[in-house]
């Protein structure tokens, strides 16, 4: 069904929460043998799970974490502390299982799949001792420089987010529960950080951060790289395809695609940190109602991402000082939002527990 959808579809099939659900996991939260709402926030998010998945018995036994790999052209005007073959080195490291997100994705008991949304380098599919294959589909060997034209064309905007949401929703039809989102891509920070100043309307001073861990000439750079590229491209803020095909990166548009998946088949949705945040931000702006089903894995310590975050209506699960992208910050959260499971489904009311007066 999904094979040949567009954008204009995917957007007019995406339902908010029923509010129904909402009601009744209210209600038994209200019961359970502890002080009202003790848990804080735990609360927040079983309930929330229960209104998504449509039941008082939620689960995300199975998990999966899509980490979309791109390259950008604007890696030239000096944004990175890294060379831009970095991209392709790490990508091989998470075929190989050794990167960080493949070790929280074991200690959560996690799928991971590497996509290549957009690389320079053609690499081998195989994967290494213990990891996972490659998945290509690459819509062009990287991005045009951000700074001098647009980073893609607008077909190739539309691509990069159908994909996205075309392996999530196989992923879904597998029977995966939950999505974590994440990234590769040396210069991400300097398009996201472009995306998040045009959608929120913030300046670049506010928006870019150090990213790979530039010194201070660098930041004062990337801050100009950024103000030239949104002038140069001049983008429609009301208009996310516009957004991403001037100023964006095609794993920014994989993960915007995931994003409208979990809404479009209502499944929860685990953000990242920066990238991956932008990626929101694009599909928010086609379709508001996407925020209902996203989960704010962790708050980044990059300068933009709490903006963002803020803009969004989201509160990070994780503040945790974390900076690496790749999907970890998600990956995490998913453990603390099995605990909330938990103690949804586990603790006894106070009339199972025999207590008959909760005052």
């Amino acid at each position: 069904m999904t094979n040949d959808i567009s954008i204009k579809k995917i957007v007019e099939g995406i339902e908010p929460l029923d509010e129904k659900w909402m009601v009744k996991a209210r209600e038994r939260t209200a019961q359970l043998v502890m002080p009202t709402r003790a848990l804080g926030r735990l609360h927040d998010i079983s309930e929330r799970l229960c209104g998504i998945q449509k039941t008082l018995k939620p689960k995300i036994d199975r998990k999966a974490v899509l980490v979309m790999a791109g390259d950008h052209g604007v890696v030239e005007e000096g944004v990175s502390a890294y060379p831009q073959e970095v991209t392709g080195a790490m990508v091989q490291t998470f075929l190989a299982g050794g990167a960080g997100i493949n070790a929280i994705s074991r200690h959560i008991g996690s799928d991971v799949q590497v996509i290549d949304m957009g690389i320079i380098p053609d690499l081998d599919t195989d994967s290494g001792d213990g990891g996972h294959g490659l998945l290509k589909r690459k819509v062009s060997h990287g991005t045009a420089n951000l700074a001098r034209e647009p980073a893609m064309t607008h077909e190739m905007a539309d691509k990069a987010i159908l994909t996205g949401f075309q392996l999530a929703t196989d992923l879904f039809r597998k029977g995966v529960e939950i999505l974590g989102t994440g990234d590769m891509g040396i210069g991400n920070t300097t398009p996201s950080a472009a995306i998040g100043a045009v959608i929120t309307g913030k300046t670049p001073e506010q928006m870019v951060g150090r990213g790979t861990g530039i010194d201070d000439n660098s930041l004062i750079n990337k801050r100009e790289v950024v103000t030239r590229g949104i002038q140069v491209n001049n983008p429609d803020p009301r208009d996310g395809l516009d957004v991403l095909s001037k100023v964006g990166g095609f794993e920014i548009g994989g993960i915007a695609g995931c994003v409208l998946a979990g809404a479009f088949h209502s499944r929860p949705v685990v953000i990242d940190g920066f990238i991956s945040t932008a990626g929101a931000l694009i599909a928010h702006t086609l379709c508001p109602l996407v925020t209902e089903y996203i989960f704010a894995g962790h708050r980044s310590e990059e300068a933009g991402h709490g903006v963002m975050l803020k803009y969004l209506g989201l509160e990070p699960i994780l503040d945790l000082g974390m900076r690496l992208g790749e999907g970890t910050g998600g990956a995490l959260a998913m453990s603390v939002m099995e605990g909330a499971i938990r103690v949804f489904n586990e603790v006894l009311t106070f009339e199972e527990a025999g207590v008959t007066d909760k005052d």
